[in-house]
């Protein structure tokens, strides 16, 4: 005869409903996401790849004004020609213009160079048709004189100037306005600064004069005894278009890998819940066999 089990007896609860494996989503739902991930990797993709065309157009930039800059210096564009006057087609260009500098108009803007803070010196150039160019005679630190020195010579003799054709920075510096009224510039705007002056006929760009060796008894021309350093045009050109290509293709790609996460995940659904069904029935199974025995 057997002895009944010592201790409690747990029996299955046979109503107990098996567990269930979580519903998938909806067609609909499965849909919509695919389409706004598909939307996404076109625009993820699409971007980098305009990044690209960006990347190849700015190293084609970078090489025109390389060979600009070298180029042996050309007659500067005259009136008959500024209407053609680009920044993508002319600027940093190698130019050459000759004409007196009006000293007495000389207006100084803010700058910012290696040598420090201080001013550029933009004069005026009348050329030989009357025509009217600003010269960027270079750099003096804060320090120099504001005024040309007494006795200073309104017009100069003819001058020959080589330097890098640029193009005008109308409106000011950084949060910094123009104050025509003040005699206060931060950028060199080549439209107000000749109306501030009242002159006409001007170029609608201005010229950077190369550096150049002055003899040691030469003055800076205008009656002061500080001297402009010319030569100091930083070139340069933000260019991070590979990295914003990359960071976009990697974009891209997650969304790919977002995508796959998910078709993986989904196909593991239905063979978890063939699992939970099998074990829900061999526990039954085993619950029935064990109240077989007690009996």
């Amino acid at each position: 005869m057997n002895s009944a089990p010592r201790g409690p007896v747990i029996q299955a609860n046979k109503n107990a409903a098996p567990e269930t494996a979580p519903r998938s989503c909806s067609s609909t739902a499965k849909l919509a996401l695919l389409v706004c991930a598909v939307l996404m990797f076109a625009g993820f993709f699409a971007l980098g790849t305009w990044q690209l065309k960006r990347l190849q157009w700015k190293l084609d930039l970078i090489q025109r004004v390389d060979a600009r800059v070298h180029a042996p210096a050309v007659a500067a564009p005259g009136p008959e020609q500024w209407p053609q006057v680009t920044a993508e087609s002319d600027e940093y260009r190698h130019v050459r213009l000759s004409g007196n500098y009006l000293y007495a108009l000389t207006t100084r803007v803010q700058a910012s160079t290696e040598l420090g803070s201080g001013f550029w010196l933009l004069t005026p150039l009348r050329t030989a048709d009357g025509s009217v160019v600003l010269v960027n005679r270079g750099f003096v630190p804060s320090a120099a004189p504001e005024q040309p020195a007494p006795g200073a010579i309104p017009v100069s003799s003819t001058v020959v100037v080589n330097g890098l054709l640029r193009i005008s920075e109308p409106g000011g510096g950084f949060l910094r306005h123009n104050d025509p009224a003040g005699n206060r510039w931060y950028s060199r705007d080549v439209q107000a600064i000749a109306a501030a002056h009242g002159l006409s006929q001007v170029a609608p760009y201005f010229v950077d004069a190369d550096a150049k060796k002055m003899p040691v008894d030469d003055d800076a021309g205008d009656g002061s005894s500080v001297r402009p350093v010319g030569g100091l045009t930083v070139i340069a050109f933000h260019n991070s278009h590979l990295v914003y290509a990359l960071t976009w293709y990697a974009l891209a790609l997650m969304v790919v890998g977002g995508c796959y996460w998910g078709v993986r995940e989904e196909r593991k659904l239905p063979r978890s819940a063939a699992e939970i069904s099998n074990a829900a029935s061999n526990d039954q199974s085993d619950s029935e066999s064990e109240d077989g025995k007690q009996n």
